[in-house]
């Protein structure tokens, strides 16, 4: 069905990665590829500077480490990229970038901050130019 899927990963929410990765696998063409993909939020100037930069590493390797261990759990050819900054529009970058005709995220129960701010599903849904498949 689908040449090239972006499947963004949580790292809080991993359990849900796998569940939108095992979908990706079966809607994925014969010759398909799936990218994995983790956005690691920036973190405020006026915080960082009180974050040893060890710190951010290890949590960047942390991530190439389970998205690595995803990967290995499926028979699609796959890639793993990391990117930094705001989640949606990382998201949305790698799509085009990937050139991908799908991209899967995982939803959450909303909070108040939703209400106020949006979530990430909702910023990529409402600007994506291809399908989005948003798992609850």
């Amino acid at each position: 069905m689908f040449k090239k899927i972006i499947v963004a990963v949580d790292m809080a929410q991993v359990d849900k990665g796998v569940k939108i990765l095992k979908k990706a696998e079966a809607l994925a063409d014969t010759g398909g590829e799936i990218v994995l993909l983790n956005v690691i939020e920036d973190i405020p100037g006026y915080l960082a500077i009180d974050v040893p930069g060890h710190i951010i590493e290890k949590n960047r390797q942390t991530a190439l480490e389970i998205l690595d261990k995803l990967r290995a759990e499926i028979k699609v050819r796959t890639s793993a990229e990391l990117r930094t900054g705001q989640a949606a529009s990382n998201i949305l970058a790698a799509a085009e970038a990937h050139d991908a005709d799908l991209i899967m995220v995982a939803s959450h129960r909303p909070d108040i901050s939703n209400y106020f701010l949006g979530s990430t599903a909702d910023r990529v849904v409402r600007h994506a130019g291809i399908s989005v498949l948003v798992d609850r």
